[in-house]
């Protein structure tokens, strides 16, 4: 059985007409309990801690974001919207993230997921941007590795846009492996292949960027036969996955070709990936803005996850770029042809 984080809040943080909006989760929801919430016991998400944001935001920030939400919010900048009930609604997807890495490795479950919003991968260390206000998946990471005990942690971001946020957060981090397949040219214009970490957290991060136009066949390409290698050889105590679905083909904004089907069997490889290695899998909400190729696609990942069922294969050869650019320092073995 696994765990489902939710709270009315994400409801709360309205945002008008904006694509990031509560008609997000009502279709998950609706999705999920229609499939009899398979696999799934639903927890109420609780509010994240100051330190568990300390850990990945700057504290002048968080007070910030707090006295923007009090005040009765606005537009933070051209993409990204609070209203007064934000600071609850991103106190709680934060906190779900905590939590589900906690429960998960103290041996309650193999996978959660943080059905929560507003999303977080655009959210940096000082600056909210790209619907995103606090790192969810950064926060539950962090947590992970100071608190509950993992010493490692891999994050696969499969969102359509550069998780710029959780990149620049786990810069100079040794402990974490970010991973991002992204469309590019795209909003943010971050995750070139040359961006790969710094100090200690050289190598640590892997961007993947691929055109528009890219099909599933891709996208599971590179999980198969570059992030689970990396995996493989990481060995981490949590795998998270920062699950944004707007690379399907129905989203509006952006151009990829991702079928559902598609993230049914990414899902699998990283499960596959965290049952071998003793890793329990934590799925983050991130993007998806056509709610019914959204509900559906988060369907299909909590049955990949509950179930048992092989990826479908892909060819290496749509991944030998990735695999010869990536195979040096730790990742040598792991990844040469």
């Amino acid at each position: 059985m696994g765990l489902y984080f939710h709270h009315r809040s994400s409801l709360l943080h309205e945002t008008g007409p904006h694509p990031e909006n509560p008609r997000r989760i009502r279709a998950i929801e609706a999705a999920l309990a229609g499939a009899g919430w398979p696999g799934l016991e639903q927890v109420e998400a609780p509010e994240a801690e100051r330190a568990m944001l300390e850990r990945v935001h700057d504290p002048a920030y968080v007070d910030r974001i707090e006295r923007f939400c009090e005040a009765g919010g606005g537009m933070i900048d051209s993409d990204t919207v609070a209203v007064r009930e934000s600071w609850e609604a991103a106190l709680r997807a934060a906190g779900a993230a905590a939590e589900a890495a906690e429960r998960l490795l103290s041996g309650e479950s193999e996978f959660a997921i943080a059905g929560m919003r507003p999303p977080g991968h655009h959210a940096e260390s000082d600056r909210a941007m790209g619907f995103c206000l606090f790192n969810n998946a950064a926060v539950g990471a962090s947590h992970a590795i100071a608190a509950a005990g993992a010493e490692r942690v891999l994050i696969l971001d499969w969102d359509v846009h550069h998780g710029n946020g959780t990149a620049e957060i786990f810069d100079a981090d040794g402990d974490v492996l970010y991973v991002s397949i992204h469309q590019s040219p795209l909003y943010p214009g971050t995750g070139r292949p040359d961006e790969i970490g710094t100090g200690a957290g050289e190598g640590m991060t892997m961007n993947l960027p691929v055109p528009p136009g890219s099909d599933g066949e891709l996208f599971r390409a590179l999980v198969q036969h570059v992030v689970v290698p990396a995996g493989l050889e990481l060995r981490p105590g949590l795998v998270v996955i920062s699950a944004g679905y707007d690379a399907h083909v129905d989203d509006p904004l952006a151009n990829c070709l991702v079928e559902t089907e598609d993230y049914a069997d990414m899902t699998a490889s990283m499960r596959d990936l965290g049952r071998e290695l003793g890793a329990p899998v934590l799925v983050c909400l991130e993007g998806g803005y056509d709610v019914d190729a959204l509900a559906w696609s988060v369907l299909a990942t909590a049955h990949a996850l509950a179930e048992d069922g092989p990826a479908e294969p892909a060819p290496i050869e749509l991944a030998l770029a990735a695999r010869q650019r990536l195979a040096r320092g730790r990742w040598v073995e792991a990844l040469s042809p």
